[in-house]
């Protein structure tokens, strides 16, 4: 299960009291075939919608057109209100009060369908559950009626967003997601020092949690998960009155704990040893680059580019799928990511994609590197002498494919 969503996946567990998914079967039993349009070879009962949106959503970052038969099977995960299960074996038999609706799988299919284009039917219809599940503080659980988190919340933001709406206008009672977000900041000074916690404690009390503080620099900044490299401001770690100052917040906080284990995160599970943590490092680095936190996110990603790659393997499409995006938010080639071609791994994952379609801005950067081989020759041919500086060209040559 991509690590982005777990914590969010074990507070719904515990509010509708099922079994947790670390309890589950990591694979699925002999009679249980997989979809053959699906991704990974996992048991997709708690993560199905979500690692394929993931996975089409990152094929369609680098250019590449995805298999017809996935991107029709995740459509046909909807339930006839909008909403989304985190996995439905059989789509043919209609959801009912037992269906256990997933806000998180909703919100990635739409930034995954949305992205791909063709499907506003589906996307319309998902957004209108999605504001029909929105909590009075304005922000969302992971399953509709739970308490408001800030991973929720935060994926929920990218998806209105990929669908066009603006975030801060979807409001219940007054309140926006932004409202509920500023709830979730802790104040700068002290543990949390400006991060976001992923929800009260029974006694109220909120901890600082990285996980929760990348996807909240992202939801206050509403972006969803793919994003090109923001513009920094000067912000330093203040009282959190807007959502900016929020985000200013909480990169400041990513940025020391990342710089304080050599360029990643930690793990902190209970009762086990910490170990590096490649899932959140990757979000982080995503969202330090959506606020323009450059020095910090690249150095992450050149860490993630030398160590990533057994944990990607095990992990299967959603972490491939997460290191595209920080490849991408960090200018990085993800077919020469630490000299893995992470693009070839996901796609090996699933159905062969249709074809690897060339983007605009592919295109655009084709474009910028023949003008500036062209002027380069004659400078060096008719003009000896005269210097031609290149801005940033190595790095353009490994944005988005």
């Amino acid at each position: 299960m991509n690590v982005r969503r777990s914590a969010a996946v074990l507070a719904a567990v515990a509010v509708i009291g099922a079994a947790t998914p670390a309890a589950a079967d990591p694979s699925p039993s002999p009679s249980q075939a997989l979809p053959s349009a699906l991704y990974g070879d996992t048991d997709p009962k708690f993560d199905g919608v979500w690692r394929q949106s993931l996975a089409l959503l990152a094929q369609d970052t680098v250019g590449v057109k995805p298999a017809a038969k996935s991107v029709q099977w995740l459509v046909r995960q909807q339930c006839a209100d909008g909403s989304f299960a985190s996995y439905r074996p059989d789509p043919t038999t209609a959801c009912d009060a037992k269906t256990m609706r997933d806000t998180n799988a909703a919100s990635a299919a739409v930034q995954a369908l949305a992205a791909l284009g063709g499907h506003d039917d589906v996307t319309g219809k998902a957004v209108d559950w999605l504001k029909s599940v929105q909590n009075k503080d304005g922000g969302w659980g992971y399953s509709p009626g739970g308490a408001s988190d800030t991973n929720s919340t935060s994926i929920v933001i990218g998806a209105l967003t990929a669908a066009g709406e603006k975030p801060d206008q979807v409001a219940k009672d007054g309140k926006s997601p932004s409202d509920a977000l500023l709830k979730l900041a802790l104040p700068c000074g002290g543990e949390g020092d400006g991060a976001f916690a992923f929800q009260p404690d029974k006694k109220g009390k909120m901890a600082a949690n990285a996980d929760a503080t990348a996807a909240g620099v992202l939801g206050a900044l509403g972006k969803g998960m793919v994003v090109r490299p923001g513009k920094k401001s000067d912000a330093t770690c203040a009282k959190a009155a807007t959502p900016q100052q929020a985000a200013a917040n909480g990169a400041s906080y990513l940025s020391a704990a990342l710089a304080k284990d050599d360029g990643h995160l930690m793990s902190a599970l209970a009762g086990a040893e910490p170990q590096p943590d490649f899932g959140n490092t990757a979000d982080a680095v995503v969202a330090l680059a959506a606020r323009g936190d450059i020095a910090q996110a690249e150095k992450s990603v050149r860490w993630l580019e030398k160590n990533s790659a057994s944990w990607a393997a095990q992990s299967g499409p959603a972490a491939y799928a997460q290191l595209i995006f920080a490849a991408h938010a960090t200018g990085t080639n993800p077919r020469d990511f630490g000299g893995a071609d992470l693009v070839k791994r996901l796609n090996a994952t699933g159905p062969a994609p249709q074809a690897a379609a060339q983007t605009k801005a592919s295109d655009d950067q084709d474009d910028s590197n023949s003008f500036f081989g062209v002027w380069w020759y004659i400078g060096v041919c008719l003009v000896a002498g005269i210097g031609i500086g290149f801005l940033f060209t190595g790095r353009k040559k490994q944005q988005q494919l």
